[in-house]
Parts: structure tokens; sequence; C-alpha cells
């Protein structure tokens, strides 16, 4: 997990430890999640991805481009996520923002020379 160049599905993770029952694997990335050393991410087709994470509670910026993912902390945003929940006496466990777009790799033209 920690080589992977990009989050990962859990069928990915499976193909590479062929040795590894397919039940195992999946408790596992669970726990991992769980334990919040893994980060599970919904992407914009709606499947389900997996990165190591980053320690500390945080968000995702989705490239709808090439697929990469940037963690972002906003104090900010989260009290109002904190504050709207409270506003409608709805007792928060936590939460999670994907915001989805195209990321400035990805933005700049491509020379054709």
């Amino acid at each position: 997990m920690a080589a992977a160049r990009r989050p990962f599905t859990v069928e990915e993770l499976c193909a590479e430890l062929p040795d590894v029952g397919r039940a195992t694997v999946f408790r596992t990335v669970r726990l991992l999640v769980d334990t919040e050393v893994l980060c599970r991410v919904v992407i914009e087709d709606g499947t389900v991805r997996y990165q190591l994470s980053a320690g500390e509670h945080h968000h995702h910026l989705v490239c709808s481009c090439c697929g990469s993912l940037q963690d972002f902390v906003d104090p900010a945003l989260d009290r109002l996520v904190e504050a709207g929940a409270a506003a409608r006496d709805f007792a928060l466990a936590g939460h999670s923002i994907e915001l989805y777009g195209v990321c400035a790799a990805c933005q700049m033209p491509r020379h054709t020379d």
C-alpha cells in the first residue's frame, strides 16, 4: 500500500496479493480505514479507492482527468459542517468531503512540437 503510486481499489490490492484470501484483504482494508491508517475516497463515478492517511482529519481534491488526489485541511469548513449538523439537532459522528475538478497539471496546455 505504501508503494502505491495512486489511490487503489480493493480489487487491485487483491490482484497484487494472489496468495492472500479476498475476505482477508477486505477485512484488513476495513480495519486500516477504521484505525485511520487508510483513507476511503469516493471517486466522482462512485467507485471507492484507498490511500495512506495523512494522519489528521482532511478532505480530498479529486482530479477528474488523471485521478490524482490531493489532501486539504480546512478548519473553517469543518466548523461549518459541525454547526450545520448541530443546528438540525444532529449528532455528527464524522464527515468526509471530496471536491471534484481538474488538477493544475491537467489544466496546463499540452504542447505538441
